[in-house]
């Protein structure tokens, strides 16, 4: 049995990684832990203190790590690596994919080759626009404004695109389609219900991350 440890952003992102991610990765004999990131009360803290975190469990030694958090909450001032570049690369693809290259060069060279780079655009809340069938069949119409969610999709090529500002990010459009959404208690239930293959096909970035995760 090989050993992942997914540093988690928050507690929503480990029910995430507890549930659907380790029941699937059992399947390919690897046991999922899921640690929320150290000194963060739930958000993004500075790449200093994440890296610290990464390499002190990749000196576990038989272990892989990555971590999950939404691009959306990182900060100029978190000062992850090669982030003020980034900013140059338009395509929001090259862009993450330019961010996962550099954090891995910023990792100890000795333990890197144990380390899978991600960060999630724009937050873990895209993933549950994968497929919006899943909405009213847990979400009476008293609850749901399911145009909401309609016209996200319609905006943007793929669920992992949406976002246009912060008012609009999708944890912000599911909470003004959803009466109570509480993204801890639905997110990762909502994840579960669409399924991690559906969310595999929709999210690319999403899907090359879990690809990795696999062939550790």
């Amino acid at each position: 049995m090989k050993r992942l440890i997914i540093v988690c952003e928050g507690p929503t992102e480990h029910e995430f990684c507890t549930t659907v991610l380790a029941e699937n990765l059992l399947g390919y004999g690897i046991y999922v832990q899921a640690p929320v990131k150290k000194k963060s009360n739930g958000g993004i803290v500075p790449w200093s203190a994440i890296k610290h975190q990464i390499e002190m469990h990749l000196n576990e030694k038989d272990v892989h790590v990555t971590l999950l958090v939404d691009y959306y909450g990182i900060k100029d001032s978190y000062n992850f690596p090669g982030w003020m570049e980034s900013k140059r690369i338009e395509d929001l693809t090259l862009r993450m994919h330019f961010l996962w290259d550099c954090m891995s060069k910023d990792i100890n060279e000795q333990l890197a080759t144990r380390f899978i780079p991600y960060i999630q655009l724009h937050e873990f809340e895209s993933l549950l626009f994968s497929d919006l069938k899943v909405f009213p069949d847990n979400f009476d119409k008293k609850e749901l404004d399911i145009s909401v969610l309609n016209e996200a999709i319609r905006q943007f090529p793929n669920p992992e695109d949406i976002n246009s500002r912060p008012s609009l990010a999708p944890s912000k459009r599911l909470m003004s389609a959803i009466k109570g959404y509480d993204k801890t208690v639905y997110g990762a239930y909502l994840a579960s219900e669409i399924g991690l293959e559906r969310i595999i096909e929709q999210c690319p970035l999403f899907s090359t991350w879990y690809k990795k995760l696999q062939s550790i």
